[in-house]
This record gives structure tokens, sequence and C-alpha cells, in this order.
């Protein structure tokens, strides 16, 4: 069979990123231009100003791609790019790209769910089996995602507010340890002990999740505090944050995996990086695939990955027709 290279474009949030990837699993190049170190200085991802440095960036992120690949556009198959979710001004300027390189070269074009390619950043470095569960944790989701087989995807459980990584960023900004904050409380918690008596989240047998209560009871906790003129321990703090965390993500886990027959599951998304839910899930399922860092945060290599699979199964987008859409969901 003939190899497919995928040129595949990620740009759902501050991250403008472009892979080529051979046959859904090799990562011929990568380049990713992360706008972190300038949203540290203000606290946090400004969306109009990420799109701007998307539109700025992309060009040259593409050419060197290129370039590090030895490849020219005439190589590649298939333009494939992130439709959505993301922030919307974000996602115009990736989707915008990739149109104009499909038309300009006659290349089919692949519109990918964003979420549903953290899942197959699994394949990039390990062989997908199924049924899988995977749990997917970032700044904006946290859902469970059942597939029975490939490419057929089944949610069974999601967060009812909060997403996991939100609530890290709003806790780490009440302690002022600045952004991004789930690894500077992950940090922090790896230095402390869990001595304070935060609440477990909507603990029950659903697999749904809640976080904006456990995020108001760290609010109201910290203000508590200060009125009483009581200092708190940020580690310690960090700690006690993190432990609930981490119970509750495993409960809802173990709830899904004992329900359905499962041969392989994994966790993806940005969160996945924390040190403390890779040692505990890690502790219990022999079974379990984390991606490296390389493919944990939003990266175009995942992109690449799953397009691939979509290449196979001709799910074409119209050129003409196609837009971001920041409602995309599994």
């Amino acid at each position: 069979m003939k190899d497919i290279y995928i040129l595949a474009i990620e740009s759902s949030c501050d991250e403008t990123s472009i892979a080529i990837v051979k046959n859904g699993k090799e990562v011929i190049s990568q380049i990713t231009n992360t706008q972190i170190e300038y949203f540290k200085e203000i606290g946090g991802v400004v969306p109009e100003m990420a799109s701007r440095m998307h539109a700025d960036n992309i060009f040259y992120v593409y050419e060197e791609v290129l370039k590090k690949s030895q490849m020219t556009i005439c190589d590649i198959d298939a333009i494939a790019v992130t439709q959505g979710p993301g922030l919307i001004g974000s996602l115009i300027v990736g989707v915008n790209f990739a149109k104009t390189l499909a038309m300009l070269h006659d290349k089919p074009l692949i519109g990918v769910n964003h979420l549903k390619a953290h899942i197959y950043a699994v394949n990039l470095e390990n062989e997908m089996k199924f049924p899988h569960l995977s749990l997917i944790i970032s700044g904006g989701h946290t859902e469970l995602i059942y597939l029975e087989e490939n490419m057929s995807f089944k949610k069974i459980g999601q967060t009812l507010d909060d997403a996991v990584g939100e609530s890290y960023d709003k806790v780490a900004r009440l302690l002022s340890l600045g952004y991004p904050g789930g690894p500077k409380i992950d940090k922090l918690a790896n230095m402390g002990e869990a001595t304070y008596d935060l609440p477990m989240p909507k603990n029950d047998n659903t697999l749904d999740f809640s976080f904006s209560g456990l995020k108001s009871a760290c609010f109201n906790m910290v203000n508590s505090n200060k009125m009483k003129g009581i200092a708190i321990n940020k580690e310690n703090f960090a700690a006690s944050f993190q432990n609930v965390i981490v119970n509750t993500l495993l409960n809802k886990f173990k709830l899904a995996y004992d329900m359905y027959d499962i041969e392989q599951c994994s966790i993806v998304g940005g969160v996945s990086a924390n040190s403390k839910i890779r040692e505990e899930f890690n502790k219990k399922y022999n079974n379990l695939i984390i991606p490296s860092m390389n493919y944990t945060t939003d990266n175009a290599a995942m992109i690449g990955s799953i397009a691939y699979h979509m290449y196979l199964n001709n799910e074409f987008s119209d050129i003409l027709m196609f837009d971001a859409n920041v409602s995309e969901k599994i």
C-alpha cells in the first residue's frame, strides 16, 4: 500500500503547530510555536492576541516544517486542520491557511475534531487497541470517551461545569502562582502534604464530573483564612487540591472501566502531563497509555494521526463550505 503523508495544522488555542505525519504514526517533522511565555506576563490567554500571533507565525512554521522534512508540498497527500473546538479566532487562522494550501495545490482537505485527535495521539508511539477507554483532561475539557472499535467514539462522561485544567489555573491564580497554573500547582504539591480538608466533588456513581464546587471551596477557605490573619501553606494547599483532583479522576475512571469491556485505556490532553496523575494511574492500570510530553499538549502530529484514518475512510471536507466550528463536539 502507498504511504500516505498528511500535512497537519493545529491552532485551536495558543500553539501554532504544523507537522507532517506518515501513515498516521510516523512524525516526519513537527514545529510548534508556543505563545505561553508571552501570556505568562498577563496571566492567561487573550483570544484576540492569540489569533494575531497565529497569523504572524503560521507561514514561517509551515516553511520550517517542509525544510526540516526535506519534502515539498507536492509530496503531501492531504491537508488536515483542527476545525474545533477551540478559540474561534485561533481556529479561523489555521482553517483559512489550510483551505488556501488545499486550493492552491489541489489537495484534499480534512477537518479534524481536536478532542478526537488527542485520543489518537496514543497511536503516535503505541498501537491503539480496542475496546478503548480514554480520559481527556485539558484546560477546556474533561471527558470520558469509549471506543468499541477504531474511529468509533462514544462520550460516556463529561464535566457539568468547569474543566479540570481550568480549575488548576483558577486555584493557581488564587494562590498567586501565575499562569499556567497546572505545572505550578503540581510542583508545589510534590513539596507539601494534603492537610487541608477540601470536598470531593460529585462523589457519586455517575460518570460525570463537576469541579465548580471544589473551586468555590478553595476560594472560601483561602479568603476565610485571610480574614482571620492565618497564612495559607501553599505547598500543603496545592497538595490538598491536587489530591482531591486525582482521586476524583481515579474514581470516575474506575467506574467507567468496570462498566465496559476494556482492552486498553489512555489519558490524554494537557493535564495528563501532571506527575501525580501519571503516577497514580500507572500504579492501577497496566494497560494504560499516556502520550509523551511532545504529544500531550496541543500539537499537529495528533491531528495528522487521526486524519490518516479519515483519509482512508474518504472523510474529506468541502473546501468551499468548510469553516471553523467552535462548538465541535464528540
